[in-house]
C-alpha cells in the first residue's frame, strides 16, 4: 500500500456496495458512504447510484485529507484511514497510539508524533482502541463478525 488509490481500494473492499440495514446506525450507504454525507457533499441522486468517483472523492476531501495522510508511512495512513471513513474517535485513538496529548484536536503536534511513532507499534495500539471502542457499541452485536474481519483484514494490511 503506498498512496491514497490503494488504501481506497483496500477500504472498498471492507466496505462493499448498497446497503440499507435497520441496524446500522449509519442508515442508507453506498460504497460505506452515508446519505447523510453524501448529501452534505452535494450528491442528490439515489444512494443506489452513488457512483464509485463521487465516493472516492468524498472520501478523499473528507477523510484522507484533514488528517495529512499523505505525510504518514502508509500503513499507518491506511489504519486511520478506515476508522475515519467508517467512524470512531479517530484523533483521540492516534493521539494515544502516539503518546500525544489526548485532547482530542486534531494539530500539527499531534502529526508529528504519529510521524515519530514506530509503525508498527501505532498500528497495533490503534487497532487495540479502535476494537475497545467498537466492543462498547449497541451495534456490536448485529455487526461484530463483519468488524471483527475487517480489523483483522487491517492488522494482516498493516503487516506487510
Amino acid at each position: 500500500m503506498e498512496n491514497f488509490e490503494d488504501a481506497f481500494k483496500a477500504l472498498i473492499g471492507s466496505e462493499g456496495g448498497y446497503s440499507f440495514n435497520p441496524a446500522d446506525p449509519g442508515g442508507e450507504t453506498m460504497w460505506g458512504v452515508t446519505a447523510h454525507v453524501a448529501r452534505s457533499q452535494g450528491y442528490n441522486g439515489a444512494m443506489k447510484d452513488l457512483p464509485l468517483d463521487t465516493a472516492r472523492h468524498i472520501a478523499k476531501q473528507k477523510y484522507w485529507n484533514p488528517l495529512h495522510l499523505d505525510e504518514l508511512d502508509p500503513r499507518v495512513a491506511f489504519q486511520i484511514f478506515d476508522a475515519n471513513y467508517n467512524g470512531g474517535l479517530v484523533v483521540l485513538w492516534m493521539q494515544k497510539a502516539s503518546g500525544a496529548i489526548e485532547d482530542g484536536k486534531f494539530g500539527p503536534d499531534t502529526l508529528e508524533a504519529v510521524k515519530n511513532t514506530d509503525p508498527m507499534k501505532f498500528v497495533m495500539r490503534f487497532a487495540a482502541y479502535r476494537l475497545r471502542y467498537l466492543r462498547n457499541l449497541h451495534a456490536w452485536s448485529s455487526f461484530s463478525r463483519g468488524w471483527t474481519e475487517r480489523m483483522a483484514s487491517n492488522l494482516l494490511l498493516g503487516a506487510a
